[in-house]
């Protein structure tokens, strides 16, 4: 584990043109041992994409965008160790479960911080700019959705303030499995 504090961290929003960066710091979360019960799409999915798409990912979740956001914590040598991606849900739109959304919403997804990097307030930190982020598009509240399995997420949503909402969202074609909706309403 890092013994560097987050202050030694730059936390920003990613530009378009570091999809490249994008892609394999995605790709490195999908090797995660608990990637299957915290992401809807596998490392080999992912991999298989062509440049076009994670271009296109990394456009629609810039600086400057307006709908989402990709927020990256990078170390002191340049490397991105963290990130997580902010998206405004809009009343009467429909969620990625098909759920119907009643009012605006950022919703977090994509949660990662690098294993060696973990313990040392990164994610807090992200969370923190994710937050600012969604306030400051008027969203009325911030959710996320995990993995009823997920323990470890769970704890730390919880101590950053997130709490169940008693949605409960079956996972597709994966009898038995659900996650759970934990929020945030705006302070």
């Amino acid at each position: 584990m890092s013994t560097t504090n987050p202050g030694a961290y730059v936390i920003r929003s990613i530009r378009a043109d570091e999809w490249p960066a994008t892609k394999e710091l995605r790709l490195a979360a999908l090797r995660d041992p608990v990637a299957p019960i915290a992401y809807l799409t596998t490392y080999e999915e992912a991999v298989a994409q062509p440049d076009s798409f994670w271009r296109e990912r990394a456009a629609g979740a810039c600086e400057g965008a307006e709908k989402a956001q990709t927020i990256i914590a990078e170390g002191p040598d340049g490397r991105w160790v963290g990130t997580l991606t902010v998206l405004v849900e809009e009343p009467g739109t429909t969620d990625w479960a098909g759920l119907p959304v009643e009012r605006k919403q950022g919703h977090v997804v994509a949660v990662f911080v690098r294993p060696e990097e973990r313990g040392i307030g990164l994610t807090e930190v992200l969370f923190d700019a994710a937050l600012q982020w969604s306030w400051a598009r008027g969203v009325e509240r911030v959710r996320l959705i995990v993995h009823e399995e997920n323990g470890r997420a769970q704890r730390f949503y919880r101590k950053v303030g997130f709490v169940p909402s008693g949605l409960t969202v079956p996972l597709a074609g994966q009898p038995g499995d659900s996650e759970l909706e934990f929020v945030l309403e705006r302070p």
